[in-house]
């Protein structure tokens, strides 16, 4: 699947669509959270995507964002940790998905990586195309796929 690429200084607006449920917090993650984080990403998406969140760490500030509610992470996103300027991975535990946490997290670390000072953001491998195309006018990148995973090693299990 081809990547897209985002504007970040044109980065439409965030209504009551974009917003989490009522009692989450979307916050960026903190360097004594690395593990709980890391674990959470593990138990629910995988070692790979944790594999790669745990760039996000190293930088400074930290590249992570996470909703919470009530002490309970519930999802996570990442600026920065597969490529420079790059969004992604991020994902919302199976039982908190349609409350709005997905996006939430999009745009706390689109404008996160705004304030970087990237102007464009790249989503590598993006699943919801449609989504990134409809929310906020996402353009393919021709040529992309593979692209910058082209040689990625892959579990032989």
């Amino acid at each position: 699947m081809p990547d897209l690429v985002v504007r970040l200084y044109d980065l439409p607006v965030l209504d009551g669509a974009g917003l989490p449920a009522p009692g989450v917090t979307i916050r960026r993650a903190m360097t004594p959270e690395r593990k709980i984080v890391l674990s959470f990403i593990e138990t629910h998406f995988g070692a790979k995507w944790a594999a790669e969140s745990e760039s996000g760490f190293g930088s400074h500030p930290v590249m992570v964002w996470i909703a919470v509610c009530e002490g309970r992470m519930l999802g996570f996103a990442c600026g920065d940790a597969t490529a420079k300027g790059f969004f992604g991975p991020t994902g919302v535990a199976p039982e908190a998905r349609g409350q709005g946490i997905g996006e939430a997290l999009l745009f706390a670390t689109l404008n996160g990586l705004k304030e970087a000072g990237y102007a464009y953001a790249v989503i590598g491998d993006p699943g919801p195309v449609d989504f990134y195309r409809k929310r906020l006018d996402a353009v393919e990148i021709p040529g992309s796929s593979p692209g910058f995973y082209k040689g990625l090693l892959r579990d032989p299990s």
